[in-house]
């Protein structure tokens, strides 16, 4: 059995893969949601603002990564320098860190 695991109000659980017709043959790729505005993250620039209104500032200790940190937590988001090879593990690492703030969903391409 296939699906997605969600984790809601402290509960895991595995909501099965429901393929409709009009998914069939499609390709599915995982992108980053910003719950209150409805918004896909598309790319760095979009997500520095959004995080940025949440008190996470740049951090420019490796030239290598794109990184953020929040001054209030140990916490520190660390990203592909190249939005492209952004993968879902990143996307959950930011959605962990922003509780309530970010989902990670699935979009079908034809």
């Amino acid at each position: 059995m296939s699906g997605v695991w969600v984790f809601n109000n402290g509960v895991l659980r595995l909501v099965p893969n429901l393929e409709s017709d009009s998914c069939k043959g499609s390709v599915r790729r995982k992108v980053l949601v910003h719950v209150p505005t409805n918004e896909v993250v598309t790319s760095y620039d979009v997500l520095e603002s959004i995080l940025s209104n949440f008190g996470w500032e740049r951090y420019y200790d490796d030239p290598q990564l794109l990184q953020f940190h929040k001054r209030s937590t140990v916490h520190l988001i660390s990203l592909p320098k190249d939005f492209n090879k952004l993968k879902s593990m990143h996307m959950y690492d930011i959605v962990v860190k922003n509780r309530n703030m970010f989902e990670v969903r699935d979009m079908y391409l034809n």
